[in-house]
């Protein structure tokens, strides 16, 4: 049990954060745009990384500088495409609260899906979240207390995105103010920016 709760703690520790992927969570949620999905896709790269980080299969990615940069710019990269969008959207005040027809929908949930693994996995700073720091905490422990570990920060994972997918509904009636969806993408793309120069920073300097 102890150990259960010390996974949670620093999971949330590590996921309650303003960052590029909570945010897209927060407005396919709002947008009521394939959540289930979404959030599941977040859940099960979570599930993946932190059971990689734990067992240490991957300690390899947070040494090998080379994939760490590749990894950087092609999270860069995406992030710089992703904020441009967000911004675009914010001056155009074309966000849409749902996708009309079924043939978009279909359309639409491949772009989710891709959308959210780019999200997700282009961003080097969840393989340092779930690799290197929840792998090296749960390094030391013994094979029943990783697996307690294991469990405490999933867990908190599944908590967190389902949470905010489907909870972000209570604040549709909000967003119903076109100025709220303005407000809310042109803190998408500042954030997604800013990601993206720390991503580059981190690649010229190492830090």
């Amino acid at each position: 049990m102890t150990e259960i709760l010390r996974g949670s703690m620093i999971s949330a520790s590590l996921i309650i954060a303003i960052g590029a992927q909570n945010l897209f969570v927060l407005k396919q949620g709002l947008l009521k745009n394939h959540i289930f999905f979404v959030a599941g896709i977040c859940f099960i790269c979570d599930f993946t990384l932190m059971a990689i980080g734990i067992w240490g299969v991957g300690a390899f990615i947070s040494r090998n500088p080379i994939i760490t940069d590749v990894l950087a710019i092609l999270g860069a990269l995406f992030l710089i495409w992703y904020g441009f969008n967000a911004c675009k959207s914010a001056i155009q005040g074309n966000s849409t609260m749902q996708i009309d027809s079924t043939q978009q929908q279909k359309n639409a949930l491949t772009k989710v899906i891709l959308s959210t693994l780019a999200v997700t996995l282009l961003n080097p700073h969840v393989y340092l979240d779930t690799i290197v720091i929840v792998g090296g905490i749960a390094g030391t422990l013994s094979t029943e207390q990783k697996w307690a570990f294991l469990i405490g920060a999933v867990c908190v994972s599944f908590i967190w995105f389902f949470g905010i997918g489907y909870g972000a509904r209570l604040l549709i009636p909000l967003f119903k103010q076109k100025r709220m969806w303005v407000i809310l993408d042109s803190i998408v793309g500042v954030v997604m920016f800013y990601i993206a120069y720390r991503l580059i920073f981190y690649v010229i300097y190492g830090s």
